[in-house]
């Protein structure tokens, strides 16, 4: 009895215990999963398993190792906001599946994300036609993001991320044929440099910019 009281009490206490340390660690933690997250979250349910499974251990020697991986996860997340390289390394970026109406196989293969994969997206967005998709994102998550086209169908231009954080995205510059010295003279135009942009992005052949120290957007 003593011992079906005490696996009762440490049930109890963890959860209470766990919904705290994900109350600390962030709202982002329970809406989305990236790698640091999934493992944090793996070894949080072993060890409490562990636990709960061997209730003659001290509770000291699972809530230690909780509050540790709470105050890591913690650290990590505010490094992944300091440092875009940090946070491309662990958490990955965006893939663009479909641009344009027309699916982009190469980043598919590139991703190993099949075909049933995206068909299934499609439907778990009540999307009956491929057709119907002008952009979708594979993010870093794992899930879909789609846009539509519009009750015309006519085509739109999506917003590309020229510079995030003060550093230039390279892969968008290759997609508009464009090169570092365009980017850097546009921006030199507007009395800035590109360490002063938080944020910039190009659309309908304009750069509309966010500085770092206003966080308001212009365009050039």
């Amino acid at each position: 009895m003593a011992e079906l009281f005490n696996v009762l009490f440490r049930t109890a206490f963890f959860y209470f215990f766990i919904v705290l340390l994900y109350r600390l660690m962030g709202k982002r933690e329970i809406g989305q999963l990236g790698i640091i997250d999934l493992i944090v979250s793996i070894l949080i349910a072993e060890l409490v398993a562990i636990s709960i499974e061997e209730p003659d251990k001290s509770l000291w020697l699972t809530i230690l190792p909780l509050s540790l991986l709470g105050v890591l996860e913690i650290f990590l997340a505010y490094i992944s906001i300091k440092s875009r390289t940090f946070r491309k390394v662990f958490d990955g970026k965006p893939s663009l599946i479909i641009c344009n109406g027309k699916v982009n196989y190469k980043e598919m293969v590139k991703q190993r994300y099949s075909m049933d994969d995206l068909l299934l997206s499609l439907r778990q967005k009540e999307i009956k036609d491929l057709e119907e998709v002008e952009y979708a994102f594979l993010e870093p998550n794992g899930k879909l993001s789609i846009f539509q086209y519009n009750f015309l169908h006519l085509k739109t231009s999506y917003p590309m991320p020229l510079i995030l954080d003060g550093e230039i995205n390279k892969k968008t510059l290759e997609y508009l044929k464009k090169d570092q010295e365009w980017l850097e003279k546009e921006i030199h135009a507007k009395n800035l440099q590109i360490k002063d942009i938080f944020y910039a992005f190009y659309k309908n052949n304009k750069i509309f910019l966010i500085k770092k120290s206003e966080g308001k957007k212009s365009e050039t």
